[in-house]
């Protein structure tokens, strides 16, 4: 059982992850105080900004958590993780929500994670990976179209070409090769649809969450570059109770089987993306952080107590927790920055945001920043995601955009079309 007496939270990262997250932690029984570093303006209303803190550096993060007697840190981005911020903070005994730095390697390295997918037989795409440019082009010449070219390495989300042409293949190859020491998993392109799982896990006992779906491209009908993500929508429901009972099966457990025998036992989110196959569901990815913008509809619909399942988490003790929800569905909208997913424009305006919350929506910040006077203004590629819910996906969405148009930021855009797969199955069904 968790401990009941309120302690105080210590939240790593900025963006609008972390602004979903802070809301949902500050509103747990179980917080006295939450610091977020470094933060963000909008979260100012629910925690204590430590922008000086430097969430990359184990011995300060852990040395502040000890000053003031933090009862769990929670993790957002995958930097500190890859950083070994978890294991130093384990080490000190102070419980921390995320996992070890090698257990962060099934982000952090995409090579590895093919490679466990090769011993635990889970199901994936068929691949090769190369640390030299040559070969990679010889063999992505000769590779079947469309070919997934995926940089093996942190990347934000934004390090995966799928490539129409072996032109463009080669182009993209010949980008991430720019690099010195760097190396590349080229694969099949799988067909199908595409979900975010998500799983809480304390290191043997796996807790699942709901399944959203991203919108990774940058413009509507899903066309130009990849993003860290435009907008989502939770529940998918295309991610049936069968579907989520082979994914359990066949790759979660799997996957937390494999990484515990290996001394690395798996402790914090997993996130894994997911093609839903003719055969199935296959592993694309995983990511070892909580999905951004996924997160700001999960933490949307989520009706249970988050400091209590993560700390059941990172106490190794999730055995007999559930996760209960709302009877809803959400989805985020984000606001970025034109330029992006390129150089954003930077240090534009940005206001009326009490109407748009006026809506019943959320305006979640992500890349911004108050100027010298206080005024809010754009400091990120994505700048705002705002969030809703409602019964059905279509009329999530709808307040989400009606909010979104009475936000005041020239420099911003945002795709139109939200949720779309999942509103013409509602429309299909009457």
């Amino acid at each position: 059982m968790s401990i009941s007496t309120a302690f105080p939270i210590l939240l790593l990262g900025s963006g609008g992850r972390e602004h979903a997250l802070a809301l949902k932690l500050a509103a747990s029984p179980l917080c006295a105080r939450l610091f977020v570093a470094p933060g963000n303006p909008g979260m100012a209303g629910v925690a204590t900004p430590l922008p000086a803190l430097d969430i990359l550096d184990p011995a300060a993060v852990t040395a502040f958590a000890r000053a003031e007697r933090i009862g769990l840190v929670v993790i957002g981005p995958e930097a500190p993780l890859a950083a070994g911020v978890a294991d130093a903070l384990r080490a000190a005994q102070i419980p921390v929500f995320g996992p070890s730095a090698d257990a962060a390697r099934l982000e952090a390295s995409k090579a590895f994670t093919k490679q466990l997918c090769d011993d635990a037989q889970i199901p994936t795409a068929r691949y090769r990976r190369f640390d030299a440019l040559e070969p990679a082009l010889a063999y992505a010449a000769a590779h079947p179209l469309p070919v997934v070219v995926k940089a093996d390495g942190l990347a934000a989300g934004k390090g995966v070409t799928v490539a129409a042409t072996h032109a463009e293949a080669e182009s993209a190859l010949r980008d991430l090769f720019v690099s010195p020491g760097a190396e590349v998993v080229i694969e099949q392109c799988l067909v199908g649809e595409e979900v975010s799982f998500f799983v809480l896990a304390d290191g043997t006992t796996a807790l699942p969450l709901l399944a959203a779906q991203d919108h990774k491209r940058v413009g509507d009908g899903d066309t130009g570059p990849n993003t860290g993500g435009m907008g989502a929508y939770a529940p998918a429901r295309v991610f049936t109770a069968e579907l989520q009972a082979r994914t359990m099966a066949e790759i979660i457990e799997p996957t937390l089987a494999t990484m515990a025998a290996r001394g690395t036992p798996f402790t914090g989110v997993l996130f894994a993306g997911l093609m839903l196959t003719d055969s199935g569901p296959s592993l694309i990815e995983y990511n070892v952080r909580f999905g951004d913008p996924e997160c700001q509809v999960l933490m949307a619909l989520l009706d249970s107590d988050l400091a209590d399942l993560l700390l059941a988490a990172a106490n190794g003790e999730l055995a007999g927790h559930t996760a209960r929800w709302k009877p809803a569905a959400a989805a985020v909208i984000v606001v970025a920055a034109k330029g992006y997913p390129g150089t954003p424009a930077k240090g534009g305006p940005i206001g009326n945001l009490e109407a748009a919350e006026a809506t019943g929506a959320r305006v979640l910040h992500a890349g911004t920043a108050l100027d010298a006077q206080g005024q809010l203004i754009s400091s990120g590629g994505r700048v705002l995601g705002v969030t809703a819910s409602g019964p059905t996906v279509a009329q999530a969405v709808a307040t989400a955009y009606a909010a979104v148009e009475k936000i005041s930021f020239a420099d911003g855009f945002f795709r139109r079309d939200i949720g779309w797969r999942e509103i013409a199955r509602e429309r299909a069904d009457g």
